[in-house]
């Protein structure tokens, strides 16, 4: 039978097929080993496809592998018809490498005091200094008003805490002073210094300053002063705020809620109040002042203070 130009050639005859001259003129190649691989000869059988290779990242580089003496499969090498991954094979991930971890938090120092503010040089006032206050007074003084007016108006960040609005985080089982004071109220007086000095530390730790109100007697210096120096640290600078009983009376009586006393209450605190002239501690008659003129001399004797820090 005779076939056209160009038809398909029968398969040779085992361990024989077509030879070419080499192109060096030599012996010709030996031919291919017979097997059943795909391309041997025509006709010959295909292995069916196997599961597709695995997806991941390239080998490693590196050097290449030792040479093996001849017969002895390579390591890791694919022959023909062998060695194809098993279904579900998937390679290692690669190890990861901690990553820093980028919040903006500074983390709070381990019961470190609060140094003293560096003295401003050229700005007026406090300047771009950082530091913390207590503002004390009695009720009725204008602590809580002009400390955050006087935080509000500074160039740099500055935090208001109140003793008050901290206290009142109770909301069953709140200790109301009004009732009658005991161990109860105490407790929760105590619980709210605590936090509101952890706060003010917290606040400086990171670079902003803070300014605490509170009613502090000066006949209990080791209750008021002497806690909140252990709270917030020997930087901590106190000023007292004190207007004239009339004006204490007339702001008390503005007052809503638990926050609002009896005018005899008033009274005695304001009483126990005056024992700060002469403890050496700056104090502030604002008996005439409006808020933005009692947060200005305030500043002027936060900044005096920095220069000259009062004895306590």
């Amino acid at each position: 039978m005779h076939y056209a130009v160009g038809g398909p050639l029968p398969p040779p005859p085992p361990g024989r097929g077509p030879q070419a001259p080499s192109a060096s003129g030599g012996q010709p190649p030996a031919a291919p080993a017979p097997g059943p691989y795909p391309g041997a000869y025509p006709g010959a059988p295909v292995p069916p496809p196997g599961p597709p290779p695995p997806v991941g990242p390239p080998p490693p580089h590196g050097p290449p592998p030792p040479p093996t003496a001849p017969g002895h499969p390579v390591p890791g090498a694919q022959h023909p018809g062998q060695g194809r991954p098993a279904p579900g094979w998937a390679a290692p991930p690669p190890p990861r490498t901690a990553q820093p971890e980028v919040t903006g938090h500074v983390s709070l120092p381990p019961g470190g005091p609060v140094d003293l503010p560096v003295p401003p040089t050229a700005e007026t006032g406090t300047g771009a200094a950082t530091l913390a206050v207590l503002l004390i007074g009695p009720a009725g003084a204008g602590k809580t008003t002009v400390a955050r007016h006087w935080a509000t108006r500074r160039r740099v960040p500055t935090a208001h805490i109140s003793l008050d609005d901290v206290r009142e985080w109770v909301c069953s089982g709140f200790a109301d002073p009004q009732s009658g004071w005991n161990d109860h109220s105490e407790a929760q007086y105590r619980l709210a210094r605590r936090t509101c000095g952890f706060a003010a530390r917290n606040f400086l730790a990171n670079g902003i300053s803070c300014i605490l109100d509170d009613a502090v007697f000066p006949d209990r210096p080791v209750v008021g002063l002497g806690g909140w120096k252990r709270h917030v640290g020997p930087g901590l600078l106190p000023v007292v705020l004190l207007p004239g009983l009339e004006i204490v009376l007339e702001r008390n009586a503005e007052r809503r809620g638990n926050r609002r006393l009896s005018d005899e209450e008033v009274a005695s605190i304001h009483g126990r109040m005056a024992g700060w002239y002469g403890s050496g501690l700056p104090i502030i008659d604002n008996s005439t002042y409006d808020v933005e003129t009692t947060a200005r001399v305030l500043d002027e004797v936060l900044a005096r203070a920095i220069a000259s820090p009062p004895n306590w």
